[in-house]
Formats: C-alpha cells, sequence, structure tokens
C-alpha cells in the first residue's frame, strides 16, 4: 500500500508543527534576526520534506554498506556504491537546510515506519543474508526507497516554498529516476 505522498507531508508538517518541543539549530546561529530571516523562507512542507528525507536516506545507508560483503552481484555491488555516494551528498545539503529551517536536532520521523524507510528488522534479516537473498532484499528496499523518494520530491517540487530545498527536489527526482532505470 502506497501512502499519499501530499497525506504524508501534510501530516509530518503537522506533527513538526505541533508535536515537537521547540526548534534548537543544529549549528551556531547567526544571531536572532538573521536566524529568524533564514527559518521563514522554509515552509511547513519544507520542514517536513527535509525531516523526512533526512530519516529516509540514514536508514538506507547500513543496507547500502552491505552490498560490499554480502552481495554476489557487480551490477547489484556497484549500484549501492553510487546510490551511496548521490545520498552521501544529499544528506549533506538536506543537513545544511535542516540547520538554517531551524528543525530540532531530535528527527521526529527517525525510525518512523513508512513506505520506504529501511526498518531494523529488514536490517536484521539483510545482514544475515548473503549472495542472491541479499542482492533481492536490498533490490526491493531501494526499490521502496526510491519510488516514495520520488513521490515525497514530486510533492516538495509542488507545494514547496524555498527556493534551495525545491530545487535539491529536482535533482533527487532525477537520480531517482536514473536509479530506478538502474533496478529494471
Amino acid at each position: 500500500m502506497n501512502a499519499n505522498p501530499r497525506i504524508l507531508l501534510a501530516c509530518a508538517a503537522t506533527f513538526a508543527l505541533f508535536g515537537c518541543a521547540s526548534p534548537a539549530p543544529t549549528a551556531p546561529s547567526p544571531g536572532p534576526a538573521a536566524s529568524s530571516a533564514l527559518s521563514a523562507a522554509f515552509g511547513g512542507t519544507d520542514r517536513s520534506w527535509i525531516e523526512i528525507n533526512i530519516a529516509m536516506d540514514e536508514e538506507l545507508l547500513p543496507l547500502l554498506s552491505m552490498a560490499a560483503t554480502n552481495s554476489a552481484d557487480s551490477a547489484v555491488q556497484q549500484l549501492a556504491v553510487q546510490v551511496r555516494a548521490v545520498i552521501d551528498d544529499e544528506l549533506s545539503t538536506l543537513r545544511q537546510l535542516h540547520a538554517e529551517a531551524g528543525l530540532p536536532a531530535e528527527n521526529p520521523h527517525k525510525g518512523m515506519p513508512m513506505p520506504g524507510l529501511v526498518t531494523p528488522s529488514q536490517l536484521a534479516e539483510a545482514g544475515g543474508q548473503r549472495g542472491p537473498r541479499f542482492d533481492e532484499t536490498l533490490r526491493e528496499c531501494l526499490r521502496a526507497h526510491l519510488e516514495q523518494s520520488l513521490q515525497l520530491a514530486g510533492s516538495e517540487r509542488t507545494a514547496g516554498s524555498e527556493p534551495r530545498t525545491v530545487a535539491l527536489a529536482e535533482r533527487i527526482s532525477t537520480s531517482r529516476e536514473k536509479f530506478l532505470q538502474s533496478l529494471d
């Protein structure tokens, strides 16, 4: 079952705005006026999208790392390396945007069961697999991650307001489409 990305973002925005303690910057603040102006550029969709993508990307990384030792397919190993490089780059930008948006250090989406998020049980299962079984698990998890990430990026591109965040969603859309083609 695929959840509607707009509903996910609306729920996440509500949770982020009303369900969390007051935001604490994760990086030194440039000062109250500058910090307020920076964070004001980020709408609820931008804020939720940033947090959700950080959580999803961070949860995928351990699975991608397992490919080097658990995979029997050099194409799967290479794809994992390529996806990892792109996600590492995206996470750097996402974390910068996270700090500028004044989001709390504790990500409310980390570990939250949602489509495309690699769960601890999936990681444990994959960790015990080798060869074709591992490759199948990695492909399934990666496909779910890429598809959900693509849907969420579409929502950010449509409803986001902070220009760099929308531009990152554009880049993510392009990379996810490319990687999905590689899986096919």
